[in-house]
């Protein structure tokens, strides 16, 4: 089954916001399977921003992290067909844009989870369910 991280999962895997998040979102990807990860664009631009950002790597430092992440999954492209309907998604369901973004990607690559600290746990689009696994919840699929 394919699954898709959203930043959050990114960004707390590379350290930032603490070691115990760092523990918990490397334990998500261990429990997945490796070829069925699926990280849209979206996803490494955010973690781009927030690694110079927030965290103040140097540009170069978050490249490399972009980079091995983008060579060791598979990527969900922001197609036309994504920005359509991830525009969808903001007027029927009140998503961010962004959000919206990395459901549509994930949803047109197949995945059915979208592992997400942000978006609203539960919520089921496309055969896309979105799984907050901060939140006291299973981590993966079952």
């Amino acid at each position: 089954m394919r699954v898709a991280l959203d930043t959050n999962i990114l960004v707390y895997a590379e350290g930032v916001n603490g070691a115990e998040r760092k523990q918990h979102a490397r334990a998500i990807l261990l429990d997945l399977d490796e070829d069925e990860i699926v990280i849209p664009v979206q996803a490494l631009g955010e973690l781009f921003a927030v690694l110079t950002r927030k965290a103040r790597w140097t540009a170069a430092a978050a490249n490399d992290a972009v980079m091995a992440w983008h060579d060791s999954f598979i990527i969900a492209a922001t197609s036309t067909s994504v920005l359509v309907e991830a525009m969808e998604l903001v007027i029927r369901h009140q998503l961010s844009f962004w959000d919206a973004i990395i459901l549509a990607a994930s949803a047109q690559s197949g995945c059915r989870l979208l592992v997400s600290e942000d978006l609203h746990a539960g919520f089921t689009w496309r055969g896309v369910t979105v799984r907050n696994p901060f939140d006291g919840g299973p981590s993966a699929p079952a």
